[in-house]
């Protein structure tokens, strides 16, 4: 503070109830109250509107000329009255419901405690119960709050200094966190991206198959409508398969019973001296040659026809084929036989339609017709080994 050795005046107006003006305080007064109650730009500000002539000096130059124009009434003085007063008019309020000294410095300690001390100090000392005595003890307080307040801030200096590199580190870190992160955010989004361009094709691969079950489940559905009996004429087949495995065991079996039942009576007839009767020669038939010839088949089953197909053409035949009429045009017949050097007619398989027809037309135009009255494969090639010509012995 400024002029610590003068003593303290006293005060005028000490028993009455106008508030002091910052004139009539005692000189070390003011600088406490410049310094505390005003910030530096403030002050300036202040002294630039009342200054004829521009302060030269530092900030401490422009304190102490305020503080010295304080001592009497002046434009300065009058200035910083109004303004303080102003700026602390509600503390000043506050001050003004005390009625004597002790309410005044209680007042002040509850400001010091609560650290807002500016306004307090404003307010005790122009209060007019603020005798000599309590001034004095408010401008002592006032004195080693500043000393304080200084340390503190030499503190918080420190403290700042050391926040301020702590800051600095933490800044670095914070970038290179952030670099990190964004790159393991591009990192991610690429990722992302991948991911999104497999699922992409896996969707599309998803999509072809589904089209291609689509496609089949279509094809099954239209086999299924145009063959509805497709099961029942598997089972027929291999119902005929096993009777004509049955047959054919049946016939070796009679065969063979002939050919003990003849050996049996040629032995009677040895031990009774009957001549034995010879038998007739078995005509001998040529094999019917097929070859380059082509066949027609008409009538069968249609899961036979690649076996009669297979059948001829190990022969040395073509192969043609109508079914009778039951799912082929009819008018396609006559044409199919004019075409053919030998006709087949599978009569157990056949319409009645279909069947005259070929009886007339093989009559009319005398081509040959071998009719089958079993359809099967074996009676098909059964009745082509009987079918040559007799050769004589």
């Amino acid at each position: 503070m400024c002029d610590h050795a003068k003593p303290c005046a006293a005060p005028d107006g000490a028993g009455g109830s106008r508030r002091r003006r910052l004139w009539e305080l005692p000189t070390n007064c003011h600088c406490p109250i410049i310094g505390v109650c005003l910030s530096l730009g403030q002050l300036r500000r202040l002294v630039d509107k009342v200054a004829v002539v521009p302060v030269q000096g530092d900030d401490y130059d422009v304190h102490v000329w305020a503080v010295h124009e304080c001592a009497n009434r002046n434009a300065l003085s009058d200035l910083l009255q109004r303004t303080l007063d102003e700026r602390f008019a509600a503390v000043v309020r506050r001050f003004r419901a005390a009625r004597d000294g002790a309410a005044v410095t209680a007042l002040w300690r509850d400001a010091v405690e609560q650290g807002d001390v500016a306004g307090a100090f404003w307010a005790a000392l122009t209060h007019p119960r603020t005798d000599l005595p309590r001034l004095e003890a408010i401008v002592r307080d006032m004195h080693m709050i500043q000393h304080q307040a200084g340390a503190a801030v030499r503190v918080d200096l420190s403290r700042y200094a050391a926040l301020q590199k702590e800051k600095a580190a933490l800044a670095a870190e914070l970038d290179q966190t952030r670099d990190k992160a964004a790159r393991a955010l591009d990192a991610k989004a690429k990722e992302v991206a991948r991911q999104a361009d497999v699922e992409s094709q896996l969707r599309a691969e998803l999509a072809a198959r589904d089209a291609v079950i689509d496609g089949l489940r279509r094809d099954l559905a239209s086999l299924q409508a145009a063959l509805p009996d497709l099961r029942d004429r598997e089972r027929l087949r291999e119902r005929v398969d096993e009777l004509e495995a049955r047959e054919r065991a049946l016939a070796s079996r009679m065969a063979e019973l002939r050919q003990r039942l003849s050996c049996e009576r040629q032995a009677v007839l040895a031990q009774a001296n009957v001549p034995v009767p010879v038998a007739p020669p078995v005509p001998v038939r040529a094999r019917l040659d097929l070859a380059d010839k082509t066949v027609l088949c008409v009538g069968g089953r249609s899961g036979n026809v690649p076996n009669y197909r297979d059948l001829l053409e190990r022969e040395g035949a073509r192969f043609m084929h109508h079914d009778g009429g039951l799912e082929q045009a009819s008018d396609l017949l006559d044409t199919s036989l004019a075409a053919a050097d030998l006709v087949i007619c599978q009569t157990g398989c056949i319409s009645h339609q279909a069947y005259w027809r070929v009886k007339d037309f093989c009559k009319r135009t005398g081509k040959r017709c071998l009719f089958v009255d079993n359809p099967s494969t074996s009676s098909l090639s059964s009745c082509l080994r009987h079918a040559g010509e007799p050769v004589a012995s």
